[in-house]
């Protein structure tokens, strides 16, 4: 009775064709509930693997990638000291390319850092100095005591970009594989783009292997050392399979493949990056996504894990300096259209990163 009681069941109704009603509400119920634990099971298994970044798919939500990226920026508080959030060097800039350098430079500043380095060549060093009294410029790039000069400010600095308007003398490239040399022995992020690239190409093993390495080449770029490394040419089958192959080849290197879509993997994981930006594509905005990774870098590995939630650094920072780029184009591209140009892109970081790692 109360089990009839409980289904409503009339008094009218013949005893067994009650119990029969019972019998089969009873396992409609049981069968709604195991349906419904399944569906949070496999919502949290979902979820889990989305956060924990396990998988060789596109991994976790845009929302998840940002949070990630808003846990290691540091906060703004007056008992800091001059350095305290970044010291960031950028390798690079020589007579016919001054602007690249100068991009990556002000950007780091603009993102967050105390202090950015411009090592570059002896006759590009007034010319950048014109541009900002904010950077530091060293004319010491095509000196024969380039690697020397170089080296003495290492220690002082957290992150390093190397590659924008580095140009293709050869003294110069030479120089710059020293360069990468002392960087790694130090232990510091090393953010490689540009002619940066064509160092990479000429020999892989220059930064083959080192994990805080960070790669980001275009597509062209992308060919160029898919050919250097796997000896193969690019084809046009899966882009991310074929970004994890060479990210593995050079032993878990991150790597930045920009494009339509930015794809970012460290060999384990691929991650995109398609927040909305523009169609325009004027040249210098690689240079503001290398100069923003470049503090980025520095800030997620000096973060820890329990602000990564045990996730790779570098793919942390990657994903927001793209993600940073492409708002910063959004936004100078609704205010200017066609002819907006990187420098209205630099105009934009301030309210670009609150926008996305702040509010």
């Amino acid at each position: 009775m109360a089990v009839r009681g409980r289904v409503g069941l009339s008094a009218e109704v013949p005893a067994a064709p009650r119990a029969w009603e019972a019998v089969f509400r009873g396992g409609v119920v049981v069968a709604l509930a195991s349906f419904v634990a399944a569906l949070c099971c496999l919502r949290t298994e979902v979820l889990h693997r989305a956060f924990a970044f396990h998988s060789h798919r596109p991994a976790g939500s845009m929302e998840i990638n940002l949070q990630l990226v808003r846990n290691i920026v540091p906060p703004l508080v007056a008992e800091k000291h001059k350095g305290q959030d970044g010291k960031v060097g950028v390798v690079g800039g020589c007579s016919e390319y001054t602007g690249a350098p100068y991009f990556a430079a002000i950007t780091s500043l603009k993102v967050g850092a105390d202090l950015s380095h411009v090592f570059c060549t002896v006759d590009a060093a007034p010319v950048i100095k014109s541009y900002s009294p904010n950077i530091i410029v060293h004319p010491v790039l095509d000196r024969n005591t380039a690697v020397e000069e170089v080296q003495k400010w290492i220690p002082a600095l957290h992150a390093m970009v190397i590659g924008p308007g580095l140009g293709r003398d050869q003294k110069v490239l030479q120089s710059t594989k020293e360069i990468i040399q002392k960087c790694k022995a130090r232990g510091m992020p090393i953010v490689i783009d540009a002619d940066g690239l064509w160092v990479v190409v000429q020999d892989p093993s220059v930064i083959q292997g080192y994990t805080k390495g960070i790669l980001t080449p275009n597509v062209v770029e992308f060919g160029r050392l898919y050919q250097a490394v796997l000896q193969d040419p690019v084809g046009k089958e899966n882009y991310q399979d074929m970004l994890l192959q060479l990210s593995q080849a050079l032993g878990n290197l991150t790597i930045v493949q920009k494009g339509q879509t930015d794809l970012i993997s460290d060999g384990a994981t691929v991650l995109m990056c398609s927040l909305e930006g523009s169609g325009r594509r004027c040249g210098g905005q690689g240079d503001l996504l290398s100069g923003s990774l470049g503090l980025l870098a520095h800030w997620a590995f000096a973060a820890g894990k329990d602000r990564t939630n045990g996730v790779n650094p570098t793919l942390i920072a990657a994903f927001g300096a793209c993600a940073l780029t492409r708002q910063c184009n959004h936004q100078a591209f609704q205010k200017h259209g066609r002819s907006m140009t990187t420098s209205d892109m630099i105009a934009e970081i301030a309210t670009a990163f609150h926008k996305l790692f702040e509010s």
